[in-house]
């Protein structure tokens, strides 16, 4: 059984920066791509980022230039650092290891960014 346990959301005040990290614990084998979601109220879930094993990134227009996404293979952790945090960008943030053979959602983790 794989669990992704995500951390690092929080509370900020517009212009600052916030970085979630993505843990994934059990069996994860080599070849899959790491995505951050996020769903605001009343809104569905969206892309933000992915990046796959072997680093090809893809970004939601957005987020281009402010986020970064990032993966440590050895650790089994995937990071989204967030630049300058806008209002626009609160939501509840989740990452998802998928392959061609599963997928793995994370149980998400809160931006507030304050105007």
């Amino acid at each position: 059984q794989v669990q992704l346990v995500e951390s690092g959301g929080g509370l900020v005040q517009a212009g600052g920066s916030l970085r979630l990290s993505c843990a994934a614990s059990g069996n994860i084998f080599s070849g899959n791509t790491m995505g951050w979601y996020r769903q605001a109220p009343g809104k569905q879930r969206e892309l933000v980022a992915s990046i796959t094993s072997g680093g090809s990134t893809n970004y939601a227009d957005s987020v281009k230039g402010r986020f970064t996404i990032s993966r440590d293979n050895a650790k089994n952790t995937g990071y989204l650092q967030m630049n300058s945090l806008k209002p626009e960008d609160t939501a509840v943030y989740y990452c998802k290891i998928s392959s061609r053979s599963y997928m793995y959602w994370g149980q998400g983790t809160q931006v507030t960014v304050s105007s």
